[in-house]
């Protein structure tokens, strides 16, 4: 790809970012200064400044860093650049295509984490059961990460060792859930991981609401047949 054509790519990432977070600031799924959004680029790293809310993003200002993580102009990178970096590698070993990590402080999926987890799965503790087909097809599983402070390496450890457990088992999960913090969503495009993390949130609110028996494993399995659901 030429030069022209990049620095066309990453001008269009940066007003989808600044768009993307517009839109989840003003519908509630983020507030004050909560929640960061990643894109990789083919040599590097874009992503929101540390402290920045996401309704009033500066393109210009979104940092921009190297392969390794050295930032290289805008303003201070998130200090969740670190677990971002580790979702890229793991998910990208099981969908080359993942481009976009967001991450969220969402109200259901937050208060669904502050009480013991209400799925447990084959792997391990999940935040919600199969409720919905269009949770099962565009969210999938969603794994409980321990808690650990903002920021913290053994978070996006663990987080890294998830999704590589998951994918081994033939599992390409789309998100998991930093307990009393938030999720954290990754896709293709910014438009689509943050279409993830509303069905996410949107599922989180009806089970508060109405929690119900899950799918059962023959409607699961008819998804996975018809629509190639990864559950």
């Amino acid at each position: 790809m030429s030069q022209l054509n990049l620095h066309t790519q990453e001008h269009r990432l940066r007003e989808e970012m600044c768009r993307v977070g517009a839109s989840l600031f003003a519908r509630g799924y983020v507030h004050a200064t909560a929640g960061n959004i990643s894109v990789r680029l083919p040599e590097g790293f874009l992503i929101t400044p540390t402290d920045a809310c996401l309704g009033f993003l500066d393109p210009a200002e979104l940092a921009h860093l190297d392969a390794n993580g050295q930032q290289l102009s805008g303003a201070r990178a998130s200090k969740t650049l670190v677990l971002h970096r580790h979702i890229y590698t793991a998910a990208c070993a099981f969908d080359a295509q993942v481009a976009c990590v967001i991450h969220t402080h969402s109200t259901h999926c937050v208060a669904l984490s502050l009480r013991p987890p209400s799925h447990q799965g084959l792997l391990g503790a999940e935040l919600l059961p199969a409720l919905t087909p269009y949770f099962v097809m565009k969210v999938g599983h969603v794994p409980c990460i321990d808690y650990h402070r903002p920021g913290s390496p053994e978070a996006a450890a663990q987080v890294a060792q998830t999704i590589t457990r998951y994918g081994q088992q033939g599992l390409g999960i789309r998100a998991v859930m930093l307990m009393r913090l938030g999720p954290n969503v990754w896709h293709e495009t910014p438009a689509q991981a943050m279409a993830t993390l509303e069905e996410l949130e949107e599922t989180a609110r009806l089970w508060q609401l109405s929690p119900v028996a899950p799918l059962s494993d023959a409607q699961i399995d008819d998804l996975r047949q018809t629509f190639g659901a990864r559950w």
